[in-house]
């Protein structure tokens, strides 16, 4: 089956979840513009790529398709989730389930959420809105499955404001950590294939989110910051004194200290010492003391202190380098954000609404796991190493409102023998390169052509 074809069918799947008939074609342009568009895939460079002769109508209707239709985000990304697993587990299960977060730097105050914080992207506080989500992933790749926008308390609490962008009077204030964890729970209810559950130190030092984890019998492997409070778990059942997980680290002998590979990166293979030590978290008053856990600690010999701890509930015979191997893991929602921005668009919705934002964030992980699925069709070299996925030519001389003039950048002759996805159009501009993940050991990048 050619590509085009697979891509046909990957879409006509996710339209049984859209309700109207009349979703379809807008379903498909929608997904069809944020891979075949260049540069910024905003609603007007996309409604000019996928219909060119009818820019203005494309436009409003890919705009109503996504700002205003009231179709399931849930049910479109549970679709894609179970189109896009077979692909993952093909040749293992799934190991991890992901909680992080994402920032999209934003002017203005009037897009849905958002607020001076915390902008991860910036690395600094800035004017942004930060969603959370929860991937599922192995060593194979990696997909989020839940999409969820923060929503400040400046913005709970103000109805004019809520009343403007349309959020649903049942949206409440809610933390970071509470946010993932209705995700979590809502996986758990799905029956989503089970993994380790692995959170950064903003979310794995809430011991509240640790302990509703564990009692949703899964494990994790939380990150920790370096003044978290335990206690080692002695052999003699005596009870040592609680001391931050810094202290404990700098306490162990030499003996204990193991250098570690866990796998290679772009120009190196990536190592560095670890250690881990039985230890209870210390208990809030009031609660009874914590379970018994495993504490894990990078220290790399170069540096003058402990730089990374962890906090995880896996088996305690679990060999240090598989508990090592499984924390790094979380590295794959970072490449996500990456290509979900770079390649995708997910953050280039124009638009201010709490459903425009959801409803875009969804088409651009359906659009990603379409990619995800292509991967292994799509080798790093080779002849086959290209496919096309044809898009029509834009009118001579478009350009979107205030985009400069584009410079000319040479291209490799591509092939455009496949029918178009997106209405069978003659294809006579050049192609977008999208990235997927790159294999574990190989350093050339596999690419996935548009034309």
């Amino acid at each position: 089956m050619a590509i085009a074809d697979r891509f046909g069918a990957y879409v006509g799947e996710l339209t049984k979840v859209v309700g109207h008939a009349d979703r379809a074609g807008p379903l498909r342009d929608y997904c069809s513009g944020l891979l075949a568009t260049e540069g910024r895939r905003s609603v007007e460079p996309m409604a000019a790529v996928t219909a060119p002769a009818q820019v203005s109508a494309q436009h409003q209707k890919l705009l109503h398709f996504v700002a205003n239709s009231e179709w399931s985000d849930d049910q479109m990304l549970a679709k894609v989730r179970d189109l896009v697993m077979p692909s993952m587990t093909r040749h293992g299960p799934i190991e991890a389930w992901i909680i992080d977060d994402t920032s999209f730097p934003k002017k203005g105050r009037h897009s849905v959420g958002v607020h001076h914080q915390y902008c991860g992207q910036l690395g600094k506080q800035a004017n942004c809105q930060v969603a959370v989500t929860l991937s599922i992933a192995n060593h194979h790749g990696s997909l989020p499955i839940a999409y969820r926008l923060y929503l400040p308390r400046a913005w709970t609490g103000d109805r004019s404001r809520r009343a403007e962008a349309h959020v649903p009077r049942s949206i409440r204030f809610k933390t970071k950590p509470q946010l993932a964890l209705e995700q979590i729970r809502a996986a758990v209810t799905a029956k989503v294939a089970c993994g380790a559950v692995l959170i950064d130190a903003s979310y794995g030092t809430n011991s509240g989110l640790r302990r509703a984890i564990t009692g949703l019998g899964l494990d994790y492997v939380a990150a920790i910051v370096s003044t978290v409070k335990v206690r080692a778990v002695r052999e003699d059942n005596r009870k040592p004194k609680r001391v931050s997980v810094e202290a404990l680290a700098r306490s162990l002998p030499k003996h204990a200290w193991r250098t570690i590979t866990w796998r290679d990166g772009s120009n190196e293979k990536l190592r560095s010492r670890f250690a881990s030590v039985r230890v209870r978290a210390a208990p809030i008053r009031g609660e009874a003391q914590f379970a018994e856990e495993i504490l894990l600690i990078e220290w790399p010999k170069n540096e003058a202190a402990p730089t990374k701890f962890w906090l995880a509930t896996v088996d305690h015979d679990m060999p240090l380098r598989d508990l090592v191997d499984l924390a790094k893991l979380r590295w794959r929602i970072e490449r996500d954000y990456q290509e979900l921005k770079q390649e995708i668009g997910l953050g280039h919705y124009e638009g201010r609404t709490w459903r425009g934002f959801h409803h875009h964030g969804t088409m651009s992980i359906a659009a990603y796991g379409f990619l995800i699925s292509e991967r292994e069709r799509i080798p790093p070299s080779g002849p086959d190493g290209a496919a096309a996925i044809e898009k029509p030519a834009l009118p001579r001389g478009y350009r979107p409102r205030g985009a400069p003039d584009p410079a000319a950048t040479p291209r490799s002759e591509l092939d455009r023998n496949h029918p178009s996805p997106v209405g069978g159009r003659d294809c006579s501009e050049p192609a977008t390169m999208l990235m997927l993940h790159p294999s574990q050991t190989a350093k050339p990048t596999t690419k996935f052509v548009i034309q």
